[in-house]
Parts: C-alpha cells; structure tokens; sequence
C-alpha cells in the first residue's frame, strides 16, 4: 500500500461517538479535520449487528431523559428511539442459587434504545464529515509533536496537523501509541491506570421467536450472584421485532471461554432463570470487550480504576497544546455513558479552538 501523506488542521484518532462529536463540531466551525479510526467501521463501543428487521447491540444499548446531548444529536440525525422493555417483575438470584421473584422490575431506571441499533448514530454523524474527512482501517501507532506541528503516523499513512485528538480510551492510547516526546508523567500514570469502560465486559444477546418471560409475568431483569451473567434484560428490538435478552458477565470471569462456550453459559443461565423455553434461542451473539483490540489494552500497566474518570488532568490542556483527550472516561459528567464521550469531544472540539497555534 502506498502511503499516503497529508495534512489537516486538526486530526481526530478514534471514529466512536466521542470523535464523531468533536469531528462534526469542528468541521461545522469551518475547521479541517482527518479522522483515523482503526476499525473498518465506526461507532467503537456502539456497535450493532441487524438480524432480521431488527438492530441487536453489542455494546452501549441506553440514554436516559435527563441526557440531553444524545437527544439533540438524535433530533438532528431524525433517528428514532423507543423505552426500554420494564413492566413485570425482577428476578433475585443468591450466591448460593436460590431464586427470589421481587414486583415489578425494581432496579431498571426509565431508559431509552435507538430504534435503528446505538451504532445508528455515529453512522449518521459519520455522513456529515466532509468527503475524505475519515479513513477506516488506519490504527495510529505513533504521534510526533514538534514546536510547529504534530504528525500523526498510521498504517495508512502520515497526517500532519496543528492539532491531535485522542478520541480512544487513555490506556488504549498509551498502549498503542508511541508519543515523541512522552506525555507528561503525571498525565501518563493517570491514563494508564483508568479503566476502560466496557473494558472487562461480555455481553451476550440471545435471540427467541417470541418474548416468552413476559408470559410469564418478567420483565426479563435479572441481578445475579450466582453468575456468570449477572445482570440481564430484555433487548427485544422495537415492536418486539426481534425478541431477544442480554446479559452482562465479567470478562475476568470467562477467560478462556470462545463464542461456543459463552453461548451455552448463557443457555444454561437462562433455562435456570426462565425454563426449557429458553433452550433453543434461534442465535446468540456476544461480544467480548477485554478482547477488542481497538477497545481494551492487552496489558495492564496496574490495576484498572474508575475513580480517575473525568480527573482534571485530561482537561488541562493550556493554550499552547498540541494533543487533547476525548473519550467517556475523561468527560467530567455522565463518565462512562454515550453522553459522556459526546461530552467530551464537544470540550476537546472547543478547547482546540480556544488553543494557540
């Protein structure tokens, strides 16, 4: 492959809804803005898969009514949403196995899904980008400032710009990017100690031919001790199109397990919870987050905490820097939700205009 050289005003690395926030912000101002984003496709944690005349999500799944940026974004891309599946009750599950039946799904707050699948909104965000503004399969691998630029090296090729944004989460970056000089070591220890949101999670979503916990009088949330998924809810698609239920299970839990082995954990999980009804789903699908290579660190430099999202240290850029941080873990509100990494790119988008050259 030819490499390609470059340059743009600012560069974006990362196509999910963080990058896609600061990209269209930007390019709205008048800016020219290149996004390299690893994958062959965008939307990062917001990923779906159609089945059938339905959108089943791998990944981030909710918003909620006092998040008001996904809806502003959902009103401009005239996308549709749809509330959550709740009425019936919860299912209680003790260490030991015993199940207790609680009324009415307790725990789920009002929540709302994208009719069209979470991935739905990057993909339309992505539309907006100027023509050549993004280029999939470009991992960036090393970044090199200088007093008068940075340039951005993927496989693809090299851009040159005034201005980067690490739209990916801080301890992928460090992982994977080598950065000419080094970052700061303060900004560097705190990065490399923040977890990844979705970072030690499986999800798997299996699919039936009709909902049949509601007959049973479920809403098909289900918190678990026992395991290996401990939380689970109903993910049929909207007019319940697709019916089909999720659960959550601790990627550290399922080392070793392949996309045969989650599967039946998860039939086995659900014919305990609902019957031999749930015995023969037509698919399940899953997806495991610590083993997303574009997502995860492979390595971790020391235990994983949450308590450094949205610390200060990503937001102290100073007029005269060169690279910006925006990902949901660095927002200072609504860390670890789509309005978070929305957020945060709309801050990185500003404070790159606010910077000097």
């Amino acid at each position: 492959m030819t490499e390609i050289i470059s340059s743009s005003d600012v560069v974006i690395v990362g196509a999910g809804i963080a990058g896609l926030s600061a990209a269209r912000a930007l390019s709205r101002a008048g800016v020219q803005v290149t996004v390299l984003e690893a994958r062959d496709r965008v939307g990062g944690r917001m990923r779906s898969v159609n089945r059938g005349s339905g959108a089943i999500d791998l990944g981030a799944t909710w918003f909620w009514p006092n998040e008001s940026l996904v809806q502003s974004l959902l009103h401009e891309c005239g996308l549709q949403v749809f509330p959550q599946e709740a009425a019936g009750d919860t299912l209680y599950i003790k260490k030991e196995g015993r199940i207790f039946r609680l009324p009415n799904d307790l725990v789920s707050s009002p929540s709302y899904r994208f009719a069209g699948g979470a991935q739905a909104l990057p993909t339309a965000m992505a539309s907006d980008l100027p023509p050549g503004g993004l280029r999939l399969n470009s991992p960036v691998h090393r970044i090199v400032v200088d007093a008068d630029a940075v340039a951005v090296e993927s496989t693809t090729g090299t851009v040159t710009a005034r201005k980067v944004i690490l739209a990916i989460p801080p301890p992928l970056a460090l992982e994977a990017i080598a950065f000419i000089p080094q970052l700061p070591k303060a900004l560097d220890h705190i990065a490399g100690q923040t977890a990844v949101w979705m970072g030690d999670m499986v999800k798997a979503v299996a699919i039936y031919e009709r909902p049949f916990w509601r007959e049973q009088g479920l809403s098909g949330f289900v918190f678990s001790e026992a395991g290996p998924f401990r939380e689970l809810h109903d993910h049929s698609t909207a007019g319940d199109r697709v019916p089909a239920i999720f659960g959550f299970a601790s990627a550290t839990a399922m080392t070793g397990f392949d996309s045969s082995a989650i599967r039946e954990a998860m039939i086995q999980q659900l014919v305990g919870l609902f019957g031999y009804e749930a015995a023969h789903p037509l698919e399940v699908i899953s997806a495991n987050w610590a083993a997303e290579r574009y997502t995860s660190p492979r390595q971790w430099r020391s235990a994983p905490t949450t308590a450094t999202y949205g610390h200060s240290a990503f937001r102290e850029e100073g007029r005269d820097a060169r690279i910006f941080w925006a990902s949901t873990e660095t927002a200072d509100a609504f860390s670890g939700h789509i309005e978070g990494a929305i957020r945060a790119g709309l801050h990185a988008a500003a404070a790159v205009r606010q910077a000097n050259d």
